[in-house]
């Protein structure tokens, strides 16, 4: 089962940035950690800081993946663009924060790509990325949307 871990803007300095907020590992390190937590499933991480080029990613796996776990950063709370381009896929999508953002400032309790998502988690550091695996490892293919 084919799964995308897609994250957006200044997450590829987890570890560096706000660890008060963060936290201090990397992403990458973590990823190892969920691939070996996660063996039955296929799992691919790309990040971006460039809002287009989320998009295009969306597009390239939306149609053939099992599930997409994104943490979208800040465009969570400003993207028009992004919204839309959850809703054109197939591929169920979960929305990710390692902060809760309902703790947070106002504008970043808003989340524009909620509504076109499977659920949203934050709250739990880098734990909300394995708490939305364990959703897509515990559905059946069918049960997601697809045929196989």
């Amino acid at each position: 089962m084919k799964i995308l871990i897609l994250n957006g803007p200044n997450l590829n300095l987890l570890g560096v940035r706000e660890k008060s907020v963060y936290g201090n590992r990397s992403f990458e390190d973590y990823f190892e950690e969920l691939q070996a937590a996660f063996p039955a499933l296929e799992l691919s991480y790309f990040q971006s800081n460039t809002e287009g080029v989320l998009i295009d990613k969306l597009h390239e796996v939306g149609f053939s993946y099992k599930g997409i776990v994104f943490n979208a950063g800040a465009y969570t709370h400003t993207s028009v663009a992004i919204s839309d381009a959850i809703r054109a896929i197939d591929t169920p999508v979960v929305e990710v924060h390692i902060s809760n953002i309902h703790a947070r400032e106002a504008w970043r309790q808003k989340s524009m790509i909620a509504p076109y998502c499977k659920g949203s988690i934050s709250g739990f550091g880098l734990e909300s990325y394995r708490l939305a695996l364990q959703y897509f490892e515990r559905l059946k293919p069918k049960q997601i949307g697809f045929n196989v």
